[in-house]
C-alpha cells in the first residue's frame, strides 16, 4: 500500500506523527473524583511501534482513547499528524478519524451481515468514495493482509485470526497516518497471535505504518521500538527492546519465503 502520512521533514529530520504534552484526565463520580491521567507526555515518530503497557486501571486505554480523539480530555495538548486536536469541533474529530486514523481492537468489530472486502470498504463508503475506487482499494487492503481470497466470505466463515486481519484491513484502507490498537491479540490463540505481530511487523518494516497498541502481551512489547511503561495514570518509564531480537526476526522473514 502507498500514500501513508510521512513526517520526515525537508532537512531529514523526523518529527512526532502524534505528540501529547501535559495531558490530563479525570472521571468525575457522585462524591469521587478519580486521575486517569496525570500530566502525560509522549511522542510518536512516524514509522514507530509503541506498546503501552502497564496494569489494569493504570490509564493506558484512557491514553489511547485521549490520544486518538476517541475521547475528550481535561488539560494539555494533543497533536495527529500536526493537527490540534483540542482546536477542533467534534465533526472535525470525526472527519480526522475517518481520514487519518486506523483503529484495531480486541472484538474485532466486524458486521456480521457483511463480507470481508465490504467490512473492508465500510471507513470509504463513510468518507464518502463510492463505486469501483472503494471496492479495489477494500480488495487491495485484504490483499495486504494475506485474505484477497476471502473477500467474499462473512465473518462467522473466518477463523478469529483471519477475522482480525480484516479488521488490520479495515484499518489500513484509508491509508492512515498512524493505527491505534486495544489488546490487538487478547481474542486470539498463540498461533494466531504469533500472525498478527508478524503481519504489524511486516506492514511496519515494508510501507513504514505507525502502530501504537495499547496491551498486556509481552509477544506485543518485543516486537515494539519502544514501550511505555504506565502506572496510575503516569508513563514512569520508557523501554527500547534489543534491537538484535527484532533483526533476527527480519533476516528469518527474508529467508523464509524463498
Amino acid at each position: 500500500m502507498t500514500g501513508l502520512t510521512s513526517a520526515v521533514t525537508s532537512n531529514g529530520s523526523t518529527s512526532p506523527i502524534v505528540a501529547a504534552r501535559g495531558l490530563w484526565k479525570w472521571y468525575r463520580g457522585v462524591g469521587v473524583t478519580v486521575e486517569a491521567l496525570r500530566g502525560v507526555d509522549v511522542q510518536v515518530t512516524a514509522g514507530e511501534i509503541v506498546a503501552i503497557m502497564g496494569p489494569s486501571g493504570c490509564g493506558k486505554t484512557t491514553l489511547l482513547h485521549c490520544l486518538s480523539g476517541l475521547d475528550d480530555f481535561d488539560d494539555g495538548e494533543v497533536w495527529i499528524a500536526g493537527t490540534s486536536l483540542q482546536a477542533m469541533s467534534d465533526d472535525q474529530k470525526a472527519e480526522l478519524r475517518a481520514r487519518k486514523i486506523g483503529f484495531v481492537f480486541q472484538a474485532y468489530n466486524l458486521l456480521p451481515v457483511l463480507d470481508a472486502a465490504e467490512n473492508v470498504e465500510l471507513p470509504l463508503l463513510l468518507a464518502g468514495l463510492r463505486g469501483r475506487e472503494a471496492r479495489t482499494r477494500a480488495l487491495r487492503a485484504l490483499e495486504a493482509v494475506g485474505l484477497e481470497h476471502r473477500a467474499r466470505h462473512r465473518p462467522n466463515e473466518l477463523s478469529g485470526g483471519q477475522q482480525q486481519r480484516v479488521a488490520i484491513a479495515r484499518a489500513l484502507v484509508n491509508e492512515p497516518a498512524v493505527v491505534w490498537g486495544d489488546e490487538p491479540t487478547g481474542n486470539l490463540d498463540t498461533a494466531s497471535a504469533h500472525d498478527i505481530l508478524d503481519l504489524l511487523e511486516r506492514l511496519n518494516r515494508e510501507n513504514g505504518q505507525t502502530f501504537v497498541l495499547v496491551t498486556h502481551d509481552p509477544r506485543v512489547a518485543e516486537r515494539a521500538h519502544r514501550v511505555l511503561h504506565m502506572r496510575d495514570g503516569q508513563v514512569m518509564r520508557e523501554e527500547r527492546p534489543p534491537l538484535d531480537s527484532r533483526l533476527v526476526r527480519a533476516d528469518t522473514h527474508s529467508t523464509s519465503g524463498g
